[in-house]
């Protein structure tokens, strides 16, 4: 099979290209600078120099193709307004420019990769595919661009015949992780972590490898029109660091960092999030992460595609044995 992928040199994007070539399969990938590509170089992929606003390049990488999997996406929660237009761009218009190439190519199979995050807010319960956001508020920007982006590519299978099949990952970690989870994680393992930020937030960690190998699954199994959670163990944030602790063999902090605290210090984010190594809006990072819950159910996916994620504490131990970046377990 021959693939067409964008966000092949991001996280999730990456793992995908890993385990299409390590099948065999030929791999063509969108990439904004060819020369900054050179794992995908190594792994044999044929790169093709564009990013989401060049319709041209991704219609021309698409030619010959069997399979697109659109994976590229801006992802940061916590950013000021002022990139708002950035996000906007990457994340609905590139996945339209995207979906509609891949109409005019006639590809065979379309995976698009969505987020549970468009669910926004479960309040506590576990939704699957059939739940819609409510509309009214989000909790980030992110949210609501991918949101809109899921609602585009849910028409245009509806009503413009594209053969796409969604999929919704969870909250991701894993080995090359650079995101505020694998930062909160280095904190508590490098004992940097005294006070626990949003102990409540509920997540559905996933591994990587396990995301990666989920969009596979739907690529050669999912049925054209359908929609498919590949989320992991559901979690919060306090059940997750002392899972981390139990296997690290270190001490998890048992004092929550108060939320009000964080509220008082929003008109000097920028500055507090440069010293605390985060983003720079925590109005918008407290209100996708206080007491929030993003549950979704992978059983669709576990019935009709064979997808099983590993559990988060197989998951963190692969982890800490994997990615160098981390400091080495006590036991």
């Amino acid at each position: 099979m021959k693939v067409f992928i964008t966000g092949g040199t991001g996280f999730i994007g990456g793992e995908v290209v890993r385990q299409l070539r390590g099948r065999g399969d030929d791999v063509v990938c969108l990439v904004r600078t060819p020369a900054k590509a050179t794992k995908l170089t190594e792994l044999g992929c044929e790169l093709v120099s564009g990013d989401l606003g060049d319709s041209d390049a991704i219609r021309s990488g698409m030619q010959g193709c069997d399979a697109a999997i659109h994976a590229a996406a801006m992802y940061e929660v916590g950013i000021p307004t002022k990139q708002h237009p950035a996000m906007y761009e990457a994340n609905v218009r590139g996945t339209e420019r995207a979906l509609k190439a891949a109409l005019e190519a006639k590809i065979g199979k379309v995976v698009y990769v969505s987020t549970c995050g468009i669910f926004g807010n479960t309040h506590g319960k576990t939704v699957d595919e059939t739940y819609e956001h409510p509309g009214k508020e989000f909790s980030s920007y992110y949210e609501e661009t991918k949101l809109e982006a899921h609602k585009i590519a849910k028409r245009m299978m509806s009503e413009e015949k594209l053969p796409g099949i969604i999929v919704q990952p969870g909250g991701v970690y894993g080995p090359g992780d650079t995101s505020q989870l694998f930062d909160l994680m280095d904190q508590f393992l490098s004992g940097k972590l005294p006070l626990l930020p949003f102990p409540d937030l509920g997540i559905c960690l996933t591994h990587v490898e396990d995301i990666a190998g989920g969009i596979i699954l739907a690529l050669d199994k999912g049925k054209a029109g359908e929609t498919y959670v590949i989320s992991g163990p559901e979690a919060t944030m306090r059940s997750a660091i002392d899972t981390l602790a139990q296997i690290s063999g270190r001490k998890a902090p048992k004092r929550a960092l108060p939320t009000s605290l964080m509220k008082a210090m929003t008109p000097i984010g920028p500055l507090v999030g440069k010293l605390m190594g985060q983003p720079p809006n925590l109005r918008e990072l407290i209100s996708s992460a206080d007491g929030v819950t993003f549950w979704a159910s992978y059983e669709k996916a576990g019935r009709e595609l064979g997808y099983s994620p590993r559990s988060m504490e197989e998951g963190f131990r692969q982890t800490l044995e994997t990615d160098e970046r981390l400091p080495d377990p006590v036991a």
